[in-house]
């Protein structure tokens, strides 16, 4: 496994109608590393974003998918997917407070 570093772990945020109604939960979701688990998503979130703790993270796996460009079929890249959850008394996570 490479030597994955904090800032390397969370690469963008993912913004849909179903992760931004999650944010009432206090739920983030974010496209990370393939190769993070979960600790790392954890400490990566507590040391990017300051006074959040949090509660427990839910990965997923997403395949790549099937794509055609004329008659040359290919696909798309594996991506991993993590739902962070904060906990109550956490602050909430500044880059979704204008959206």
């Amino acid at each position: 496994m490479a030597n994955i570093q904090y800032y390397d772990v969370i690469l963008k945020p993912v913004i849909t109608e179903k992760s931004m109604s999650a944010m009432a939960e206090k739920k983030y979701t974010f496209l990370v590393h393939p190769e993070a688990n979960k600790t790392m998503i954890k400490e990566a979130v507590e040391k990017m974003f300051e006074g959040t703790k949090v509660k427990s993270v839910n990965t997923m796996n997403l395949q790549g998918k099937k794509k055609r460009r004329g008659t040359v079929y290919g696909k798309t890249a594996k991506t991993k997917k993590a739902i962070v959850a904060l906990t109550e008394d956490s602050k909430d996570i500044e880059i979704f407070e204008g959206l």
